[in-house]
């Protein structure tokens, strides 16, 4: 590639729009069955028969190796090729789809393991396909605008937000209506249709690839080995970038997964949290189109510094609020904050470190995945249990002790005595659910210990129920909010690094992209 094709001001290929859009449709595909994913669990709670535990672990199906495979196929994609590294996720989608969708034939024929095993597995290959696209469309959206590397990152990334506004919206509208005593007045609609939401965008960006030549990037054109990729992670400044971006997961990402559920706690209603959180997506795709505009006036960096600034205040108004309008204000600056952080980061590292090629890029998006799902949601959900435990215990004694878990929570090294969340379900929906898995067992002639302990206990806690119920919800709100508290330090403590890293590049002439046959690499540690 040579340099006057690669500082030229459009893109280097004919084609780089459909690959744009393709990749587009690649990320929006994972919102939608991130976000679809979350609304029809209750159906299948009650088609299949499963218990909570049991839900937990089919969601949870592969998320945590995400990152994992972020990075490992990120380190072979230069040399396999991104044109089939991209089939190959399509192909892991769509076989994710059949394996989910057969569940309800697996279960008539080999009962609830056989329907468990089909979901379970259908999530796993959903995560790993993500994972794949996750790490080419990124380097290739790089290499496509060498010119507008933060520009169109940041449009590609708007298919996350724009997946999750349609998952939002459909599990909104499709989760049928219930009455006071919990009782369907609107039949929801059939899970397998919602599910399949997302082979939308997956046949739409299949049939986008057809016949289209992936360009190389700037460092397989110009002949790096994937060793000295390799070697670029271990420059001081990309040290320093992979650093802050295990933040961002642990801010972004895993503030998300909890977000929904805080607000509406704060709220009053659940419905409430869902449509804020559908609003604030929305926010976040129609702004990722602005962001070139942005960085050419304040850079990269200008802008990473504003998002933190903007990103603390948030979680902190949010951690502070009372009532709707207050939580909209909150949630609508903690937006505008979290909004650019991802995308621009990968500009960053792109622009920095050309000879890492699709292995920087792709080290940074999986230590930024990982971060979410081992730091971000475990510790914020750990930060939860402590601080509600803490406000129940100083309010009730007795009551913390009706709602107390048996054993101890765990994060790392501290540990705490969180509220047990059967127990609390149990006292939320006045014992239905409980209920139900019991006739469940029943029809089964199944014998489950800890539901005929949570049974017995629920036997002698429901004299009290009528005052626990509102102790309880409220140390579980002053426990979220606490939290969001407490995780509003780490954008703070980012925008406090990219002030450090602007004074840096101040100090050596300012920012600058860099191109592999360039001699600014020599600023960034490049060779």
């Amino acid at each position: 590639m040579s340099a006057e094709t690669v500082r030229s001001d459009g893109p280097i290929a004919p084609n780089a729009y459909r690959l744009l859009w393709a990749g587009f449709m690649a990320i929006l595909a994972a919102g939608v069955g991130y976000s679809v994913r979350g609304g029809i669990l209750g159906q299948w709670a009650t088609q299949f028969g499963f218990t909570m535990t049991e839900l937990g672990t089919i969601t949870g199906g592969g998320l945590t190796g995400f990152g994992i495979v972020i990075i490992l196929s990120s380190l072979v994609a230069d040399k396999i090729g991104y044109g089939k590294l991209m089939i190959s996720a399509f192909l892991l989608h769509m076989l994710s789809a059949g394996l989910t969708l057969a569940a309800p034939m697996a279960y008539a024929s080999g009962g609830k393991s056989a329907a468990f095993d089909c979901l379970f597995w259908g999530m796993f290959l959903f995560a790993v396909g993500n994972g794949l696209c996750e790490a080419v469309v990124n380097p290739l959206t790089a290499t496509l605008f060498p010119k507008n590397k933060a520009h169109y990152l940041n449009i590609l990334h708007a298919g996350w937000p724009a997946g999750l506004v349609i998952g939002g919206l459909a599990s909104f509208f499709m989760a049928g209506t219930k009455n006071d005593a919990g009782e369907f007045t609107v039949q929801p609609v059939d899970w397998k249709i919602q599910m399949s939401l997302f082979l939308v965008p997956v046949i739409f960006y299949g049939g986008m690839l057809l016949g289209q030549k992936f360009p190389k990037s700037e460092a397989e054109s110009a002949g790096v080995t994937l060793g000295q990729m390799i070697g670029q992670l271990f420059a001081p400044l990309m040290l320093v970038l992979l650093l802050i971006h295990a933040m961002v997961g642990y801010v972004e990402l895993g503030t998300d997964s909890w977000i929904a559920k805080i607000t509406g706690a704060i709220m009053g209603s659940p419905a409430s949290g869902l449509a804020l959180f559908v609003y604030t997506s929305l926010l976040m795709f129609l702004l990722r189109f602005v962001a070139g505009p942005i960085v050419h006036r304040i850079s990269p960096l200008g802008l990473l510094f504003v998002s933190g600034v903007l990103g603390a205040t948030g979680l902190t108004l949010l951690g502070n609020a009372e009532g709707v309008a207050m939580c909209v204000i909150a949630a609508t600056v903690y937006a505008l904050g979290k909004t650019f952080l991802w995308p621009t980061m990968l500009a960053v590292v792109s622009e920095q470190f050309p000879r890492g090629g699709a292995v920087s890029i792709g080290m940074l998006g999986g230590v930024g995945m990982l971060s979410a799902g081992l730091l971000g949601g475990p510790a914020i959900g750990f930060q939860q249990d402590h601080y509600a435990s803490q406000q129940l215990k100083g309010v009730s004694p007795e009551a913390f002790d009706r709602y107390k878990a048996a054993t101890e929570s765990q994060f790392i090294v501290f540990k705490t005595v969180g509220l047990d969340g059967a127990k609390v379900g149990v006292v939320e929906d006045g014992g239905k659910e409980l209920a139900r898995a019991g006739e469940l067992l029943a029809s089964e002639k199944k014998e489950d210990k800890n539901h005929a302990e949570l049974a017995a206990w629920w036997g002698e806690a429901k004299a009290t129920a009528g005052e626990d119920k509102k102790l309880v919800q409220t140390a579980g709100i002053d426990g979220g909010k606490a939290a969001l508290r407490q995780t509003a330090y780490v954008p703070a403590t980012m925008a406090v690094l990219y002030l450090l890293l602007i004074l840096y590049f101040k100090s050596i002439g300012g920012y600058k992209a860099v191109h592999i046959d360039t001699p600014e690499s020599l600023g960034t540690g490049e060779s």
